[in-house]
């Protein structure tokens, strides 16, 4: 294998693992394991835990930017846009009833540890506060903006959260509608950019 090749297959093992059993309950043999490599091949490519959670951070980062950009071009307005965000609860149910989401658990479990990279990892949400913040204001919503961004992000937080520990997928469409509904309540007050 190719090492940048080999590098990626650990960096999207890792994610998986650590999304799925959690950050500090990986191994090193875990991952290892999973992409079928032997720990001194793998510590070419990795030295210490921290560097492959970093790596994994700033991949989730960049598919995070890629589904957000994809978003901005394939929303005609804004409101499409934001229900976009809004239905990757619908599209994702199975997966966060089964280990939440995959933002809130990370930065919850780093947290928890108070890591280093709890930071880091909260740049995830950051990114999607932005980019809900901008996308009301476009839709003439300036000085509320970042205030309705955060409703958005917390009720999506909330619901992914019940759905993983009610194991409901009730929790999750209440949430999508709860959501719909504060979205249909803020129509744009003035004509979009």
């Amino acid at each position: 294998m190719v090492a940048t090749t080999t590098r990626r297959q650990i960096v999207e093992a890792a994610d998986k693992l650590f999304y799925e059993r959690g950050f500090e309950a990986t191994s090193f043999a875990d991952i290892a394991e999973v992409v079928g490599l032997s720990r001194g091949n793998f510590y070419y490519h990795f030295k210490t835990k921290d560097e492959i959670l970093e790596a994994v951070i700033a991949h989730r980062l960049s598919k995070t930017r890629a589904m957000l950009d994809a978003w901005e071009v394939e929303g005609k307005t804004p409101t499409d846009r934001i229900r976009s965000f809004i239905n990757i609860l619908i599209m994702n149910r199975a997966k966060i009833m089964a280990h939440g989401c995959p933002v809130g658990t990370l930065c919850n479990e780093l947290a928890k540890l108070d890591h280093v990279a709890m930071n880091r990892a909260a740049e995830l949400f950051t990114a999607l506060r932005d980019w809900l913040s901008r996308q009301f204001r476009d839709i003439g919503h300036a000085t509320d903006a970042d205030e309705l961004a955060m409703h958005i992000l917390m009720r999506s937080q909330g619901g992914a959260a019940l759905a993983t520990a009610l194991r409901d997928e009730a929790c999750v469409r209440g949430a999508v509608e709860d959501m719909c509904q504060a979205l249909a309540a803020k129509r744009p007050t003035c004509s979009p950019h």
